[in-house]
């Protein structure tokens, strides 16, 4: 299909409640807005939950929803406002917002030159006297129809029935008016969870999974909302919208290491203290002045950790990168929920190509990929085969789309099922990955719901075997596969207390979990990358828990002795064997991509403000960063050859 590009940038953030943006998208968004990008924030809920705004020291507080959401939507412009760079209790312009099939909501802008942010206000309950959890309920049963809180102090002053559709078709209808290049999002598959009722209540947490039923709700939503946004904008010949997603972890952020080093976390911390405000302030809202329930130091001290981390959903490359036989570098991504292909327009150009259409949809974020032998490429997606309410299926399966011949087209979409036996369990799996073995053979692995490796290989006539389950311990998304020269498969995975270690003993064997191949490492503080050593070993790069250096560990080696490594920042890494030793890419602490090549370290200052996760490439330009900017456009940065980006 034909594919929309405006080349402008424009953020859409779907939140549960007022603070999930703060909390759990931070720092992305605040990247994107001190780079100029608009944003447009949509609150589904009103976020008033008991009525009950705390003041510390005095929690014997009267209950007044209609006053509590108030209070929260103006610690959302006291935070929004220092985002801007604008004093805290700058005014907004407040006003009405006409919706989808005659709904109306409560919006709120202000522009800081040529930055702007603007909040809408949908205001759903969180609670109804007949179900406690509304959103959730609003999800899954097709009787439920739900009247909207009205916000005290607020230009809109009636309430607004929604059902189901009429939630889905609001945004949608926000979607096509705003046309955002990026959507970020809740999590809509939240990992399983069991902790004992008072550990699951004191974490806020829904039975069985580790995040507020909330987020999980209108994530699904939004994820059912940016299917139905393109099948309509399709529909009849019309052109794809061009926009990538991005879904983030929420309460996951409890249960493992926290990945934010102090400099980053203190900024981050930094912009809850003006959304907690204080009862003290004069904010010129009589209903108060933020939400004196996090004010202060507290989203530090709080022991659940949530704002100590930041988690994408789906980890991985965006975009992998292939060449073609011509020398030119292609780019495979998800544009509209779809696949594409990017190819430079000369080899070496540094310029891409308009988008080819591949299909597919609707897939996750971040694509898989293997080269077999004889050139031709494998890309792998992890699809949403349903997701709707009311009961309906709600199914995922990783999906392979396999070229005909190298640099040429692709057969159909081939579904590879999913490592799981129900939908609900299914659900949890993890991104693709996939790596080629000397014998020719492709091994496929999955994150699977217990948290641990599942695997499918294909064989070298082409057929794939069953998926099998390798057990080992829990670890997060985010797999690492090398191939060491012996030509042995490996794939490694962050625990929470080492490195757990997957991988073939003889070449040709089967892959198998090695338990004590992670003794005497050190705890990750999340996704690691790994490269092969000359003398068949492999050496790991990755971050400790909330630091900002980078240490280098020989995997499977007694002892462990790490190597400090001078790169600095936070995020995700990526590693490539380089003639003049590695080279590591990421971010630094001030979110701006940067390249360690040859032994000094070189900052991107140009160009696009980057996505999540640039995949690093060692061509004849030297090491290259390819990766996707706010305008859903790729983006690549040779430093050698002093390509910009």
């Amino acid at each position: 299909m034909p594919i929309a590009s405006s080349r402008r940038a424009q953020l859409m953030q779907i939140l549960a409640h007022p603070d999930d943006d703060l909390y759990f998208m931070n720092p992305d968004t605040q990247r994107m807005l001190d780079a100029g990008v608009p944003l447009v924030c949509v609150y589904v809920t009103a976020g008033e939950h008991d009525g009950k705004n705390h003041i510390p020291g005095n929690w014997d507080v009267p209950a007044d929803k209609d006053a509590y959401s108030s209070a929260r939507h103006q610690g959302l412009r006291q935070a929004y406002a220092t985002l801007l760079g604008l004093d805290r209790f700058t005014d907004w312009t407040k006003g009405v917002a006409t919706l989808r099939r005659d709904h109306q909501a409560e919006i709120n802008t202000l522009t800081n030159g040529h930055r702007r942010v603007e909040l809408i206000f949908l205001n759903l309950p969180m609670h109804t006297t007949r179900r406690y959890m509304a959103i959730p309920s609003l999800w899954q049963d097709r009787a439920l129809g739900l009247h909207t809180v009205v916000a005290k102090d607020a230009p809109l002053r009636r309430t607004v029935p929604y059902d189901y559709d009429e939630l889905v078709d609001v945004l949608v209808g926000l979607m096509e008016q705003y046309r955002p290049t990026v959507i970020q999002t809740l999590d809509p598959d939240p990992d399983i969870q069991h902790s004992d009722e008072a550990t699951r209540k004191k974490d806020s947490e829904q039975r069985g999974y580790s995040d507020h039923a909330d987020h999980t709700a209108v994530a699904s939503f939004s994820w059912a909302a940016m299917v139905r946004w393109v099948a309509e904008a399709t529909k009849d010949g019309g052109r794809v919208p061009g926009f990538v997603a991005t879904a983030f972890r929420g309460y996951y952020n409890r249960h493992w290491p926290k990945n934010l080093p102090a400099r980053v976390l203190q900024e981050k911390a930094a912009h809850l203290v003006p959304y907690g405000g204080d009862p003290s302030w004069e904010c010129g809202n009589p209903s108060g002045c933020g939400d004196y329930n996090v004010g202060g130091v507290r989203p530090l001290t709080n022991k659940k950790g949530w704002v100590r981390s930041t988690h994408h959903r789906y980890p991985g490359d965006r975009p992998v990168v292939a060449t073609e036989p011509d020398g030119r570098l292609a780019a495979y991504g998800v544009l509209g929920l779809r696949a594409v292909r990017w190819r430079e327009t000369e080899p070496g150009s540094g310029e891409w190509g308009d988008p080819q259409d591949l299909g597919g949809g609707p897939l996750a974020p971040a694509l898989g990929s293997a080269a077999l032998k004889d050139g031709r490429q494998l890309v792998f997606g992890l699809r949403f085969a349903a997701i709707g309410g009311h009961g309906g299926p709600n199914r995922r399966e990783v999906v392979l789309l396999e070229q005909r011949a190298p640099g040429g087209g692709f057969l159909a979409w081939y579904g590879l099922g999913n490592p799981e036996r129900d939908d609900d369990r299914g659900r949890r799996i993890g991104v693709p990955v996939a790596v080629t073995a000397p014998d020719g053979r492709v091994h496929l692995f999955v994150r699977n719901a217990d948290k641990g490796v599942s695997t499918r290989v294909r064989n070298t006539d082409g057929r794939w075997d069953r998926w099998r389950d390798l057990g080992g311990d829990e670890i997060q998304d985010g797999l690492t596969t090398v191939v060491d020269s012996a030509g042995r498969v490996h794939v490694f995975g962050a625990g929470r207390d080492t490195v757990h270690h997957w991988a073939q003993d003889v070449l040709g064997e089967d892959v198998a979990f090695r338990p004590d191949a992670g003794s005497g490492l050190p705890a990750p503080g999340g996704p690691l990358v790994a490269l092969p050593t000359d003398d068949g070993g492999i050496e790991l790069y990755y971050r400790k828990p909330t630091a900002a250096g980078v240490i280098a560990v020989r995997a499977g080696g007694a002892p462990a002795r790490p190597r400090k490594e001078r790169f600095d920042g936070y995020g995700p890494l990526r590693a490539a064997a380089g003639p003049d030793g590695p080279a590591l890419l990421g971010k630094d602490l001030g979110g701006r991509v940067q390249l360690r090549v040859d032994g000094r370290v070189v900052t991107r200052a140009q160009g696009t403000e980057p996505l999540d996760s640039p995949a690093l490439f060692i061509g004849r330009s030297g090491a290259t960063a390819i990766g996707m900017g706010a305008d859903a456009h790729p983006w690549i940065w040779s430093p050698q050859a002093g390509t910009a980006g």
